[in-house]
């Protein structure tokens, strides 16, 4: 997949002293991949905190293909970078994908927490599920994973980023033809899972 890295809205935003600075770490869920620009649930996200009168600039720093480990290689610069106040890291989708040890998964996550705390930022794990066909236990341990590093460092959590999505009896009209990356129309729903975690956690 081709790499993408923006800022949300296309532009960087000065926050003002004391101003909420989101940045989202994420793979292609968050990168828009296969889809309009400003149609994401990162750029919906930032719309709704126009709406409820919330002061915060988003940062969507997500790479489309990126692992745990690609995230981590590169946590250090985005947050001496952007400074954030909060960090939502949504990785690990692209590691069951590969077949990445679990081991190195929870380990580059309980990193990543660490080192955006230490800079000063409240942590958000955004959790994923893989399809049955990779085992049972597999899908049970990848899926716990999350909520384990999230409990282990104080972050909060999102259990599964495309509840509703990949669990919808209208999964096809939801999913882009390669059956892994949600279109627009299913996003305003991703964004629904975030909300109730993060609209609590940034306040």
């Amino acid at each position: 997949m081709a790499a993408v890295a923006w800022l949300a809205g296309g532009h960087a935003q000065a926050a003002t002293p004391g101003q909420r600075v989101i940045l989202v770490v994420g793979d292609s869920l968050s990168a828009e991949y296969g889809i309009a620009r400003g149609t994401g649930w990162v750029a919906l996200l930032e719309q709704r905190l126009v709406q409820e009168k919330i002061a915060a600039t988003v940062v969507n720093a997500s790479v489309s293909g990126d692992t745990t480990s690609g995230g981590r290689s590169r946590l250090a610069a985005v947050l001496q970078q952007h400074k954030p106040t909060h960090v939502v890291i949504e990785l690990g989708g692209n590691d069951a994908l590969r077949g990445l040890p679990l081991a190195m998964t929870r380990d580059n996550l309980e990193h990543m927490a660490r080192a955006a705390k230490a800079a000063g930022a409240k942590v958000m794990l955004v959790g994923m599920q893989v399809p049955p066909n990779y085992g049972t236990r597999y899908a049970q341990d990848f899926h716990a994973l999350f909520a384990n590093v999230a409990k282990a460092e104080g972050a909060a959590l999102v259990p599964f980023l495309l509840a509703g999505v990949a669990d919808s009896p209208e999964a096809d009209r939801l999913f882009q033809p390669d059956r892994i990356h949600p279109t627009s129309a299913a996003h305003p729903t991703i964004l629904g899972n975030v909300w109730p975690v993060l609209r609590p956690w940034i306040k």
